[in-house]
């Protein structure tokens, strides 16, 4: 399984970003990553340097997202959905897509409930429970 570290995180995006900006050909993994990342301008100064962005510390008490914890939940539920794992998952996100009119506002809702599974799968010791994670997802869809 890949492991990235938070500087590898945190290389790649503002790699995509940079690459996106000049024109430069993409990997597919950057051109998927440079698309969410051109839906958050909020993130540009953020991805704009490299040097910066690795001693960038976000914590709760600045009120602020960290940008790339936030992309890379994109990401991840991208790769959820491409997949379909764990089965179910996309049909849950498309009917909350359809209900908010927007796949990108329905990403930041599943992102609630992928942060609230892990959590809950932290603080229990179990295994990050799937079938709770599509609950919650389906929930919101029927709201």
């Amino acid at each position: 399984m890949f492991q990235p570290s938070q500087s590898d995180v945190r290389r790649f995006f503002c790699s995509a970003f940079a690459k996106h900006r000049q024109g430069l050909p993409m990997d597919a993994m950057e051109l998927i990553a440079a698309d969410w990342v051109a839906q958050h301008p909020e993130y540009d100064t953020d991805l704009s340097d490299v040097e910066a962005a690795l001693e960038a510390v976000y914590t709760v008490e600045e009120g602020r997202t960290n940008p790339f914890l936030h992309l890379s939940m994109h990401l991840s539920i991208h790769e959820q959905l491409a997949i379909d794992q764990p089965t179910g998952i996309r049909q849950a996100v498309e009917l909350l897509a359809a209900k908010r009119n927007s796949l990108h506002e329905a990403h930041h809702e599943v992102m609630e409930c992928l942060g609230e599974m892990i959590w809950a799968s932290q603080r229990s010791g179990l295994p990050p429970d799937g079938q709770a994670y599509i609950e919650a997802v389906r929930r919101r869809a029927t709201r």
